[in-house]
């Protein structure tokens, strides 16, 4: 690693930003953005986990729609960083530092059953909706309409795939029974 690096923007702080948002506000966005990514990087990891480790009838189908969520929650992030910087603030980016800041719980280490890990997705993905619609109304009271937006194109395939997620956990199936066993 380079000894010779200059910092040009601290962590966890907000400088002047080229969309005119008041500092203050600008502060208060950057904050709950900041948490919206960490919580991005968690379920983005736990989907992937899962896209490995699914098993059954209905892998291939699954592995494939766990890939397009993952892909989507990775878009997502990086929207997310790039409106951090945007307005003024530098986007969480290490490991450590998204592990600790994030509001969601990731489930541990081990490998589960197909439905167990959709409900622990589904679990997680409801926390973040709910944490997005919080955000959506700070930033549209603080006049940041275009994070508000940001936020809300999100939210909409957020909650498309979790309306998928519960589908998945119906219990009807083609796969008979004994197969399940």
């Amino acid at each position: 690693m380079n000894t010779q690096a200059t910092v040009r923007q601290e962590a966890d702080t907000v400088e002047e930003n080229p969309v005119r948002l008041d500092q203050e506000k600008a502060e208060q966005i950057v904050e709950a953005l900041n948490r919206d990514l960490a919580d991005a990087y968690v379920l983005y990891h736990q989907l992937h986990k899962h896209h490995w480790n699914v098993e059954g009838a209905e892998f291939l189908d699954i592995h494939v729609f766990l890939q397009e969520v993952y892909e989507d929650v990775e878009d997502a992030a990086d929207e997310l960083a790039e409106r951090l910087q945007a307005l003024g603030g530098v986007p969480h980016a290490s490991m450590t530092t998204l592990a600790e800041r994030a509001t969601v719980e990731p489930e541990d280490e081990d490998v589960y059953d197909v439905r167990t890990s959709l409900e622990n997705d589904l679990e997680m993905m409801g926390d973040i909706v709910e944490s997005y619609r919080q955000h959506i109304e700070l930033a549209d009271g603080l006049g940041d309409y275009a994070t508000g937006e940001m936020l809300r194109e999100q939210l909409e395939t957020i909650e498309e795939h979790t309306h998928h997620i519960e589908h998945y956990l119906e219990d009807d199936s083609l796969v008979v029974e004994s197969a399940t066993n």
